[in-house]
């Protein structure tokens, strides 16, 4: 596989670099890659971190020397292309959204901005799947891509101090959930009901990198009644497959 690197980092860390570009399919192998660490060498790997075109591979110095394991990383890069594993379809997670008023005060500006209204905005955002590259910043916060250029906005020119969790903002060519209360300078344009990251949950993250998240516009009186549903921990969120070729 061409255009890969291997950096040294520390006497644990091993960097594998998967080009220079954000892109659907490097991402892609940069989460085979760590499935087939995880699987094929469990005993050796303590932890790894994909990011949107690397992958840094934190091992135990004493399972495996770091020649070994470049040497394995190598051949199963040979080989990632054509392996026939069934890999597990990946989840599109909708996420319900209350659009504007209190819960979304940016998203006037975010139309004026792009000449556009605040129904086309809402219409833009919802229309389709967002990957999930990565997750960072903050516990659960992802990093998502295919946003449309057409509600792209600059970030607040002064950050806030405290963004409430669930709230769903634009920022440049991204868009994004905050997980946890927390400063940010998104364009604020709706919130969302849900947790996506609870610390008292089995599983405290709602989605995962290589996910897809789908929002959909509700009113404040499903929001509400959602919200409730959540607390009660009596919500399940719609989950399916992604069909291959949605835009």
């Amino acid at each position: 596989m061409a255009n890969v690197r291997m950096l040294n980092t520390g006497e644990r860390g091993l960097v594998v670099e998967f080009g220079s570009v954000i892109d659907a399919a490097v991402n892609a192998h940069v989460h085979r890659l760590a499935k087939i660490l995880i699987e094929e060498m469990k005993e050796s790997i303590l932890e790894v971190v994909p990011t949107y075109r690397s992958l840094f591979v934190y091992f135990n110095p004493l399972t495996t020397e770091r020649q070994l394991l470049i040497e394995r990383i190598t051949d199963r890069l040979s080989t990632m292309e054509t392996d026939s594993l069934t890999e597990r379809p990946s989840r599109v997670v909708t996420i319900p959204v209350s659009y504007g008023g209190e819960f979304g005060p940016d998203i006037e500006f975010v139309a004026h901005h792009n000449k556009i209204s605040v129904h086309e905005v809402i219409e833009i955002h919802t229309s389709t799947p967002y990957l999930v590259y990565m997750l960072g910043f903050t516990p659960g916060f992802p990093y998502l891509g295919g946003m449309s250029e057409r509600i792209a906005t600059p970030r607040l020119d002064k950050p806030r101090v405290r963004i409430p969790a669930g709230s769903v903002g634009i920022g440049g060519k991204q868009t994004g959930i905050y997980p946890i209360d927390s400063p940010g300078g998104w364009q604020l344009i709706g919130r969302t009901p849900l947790k996506a990251f609870n610390p008292s949950a089995a599983n405290p993250f709602l989605f995962a990198a290589g996910d897809y998240l789908l929002f959909r516009s509700i009113d404040g009186a499903e929001y509400g009644e959602t919200a409730k549903r959540v607390e009660a921990g009596r919500y399940s969120p719609v989950i399916n497959n992604y069909a291959q070729g949605s835009s």
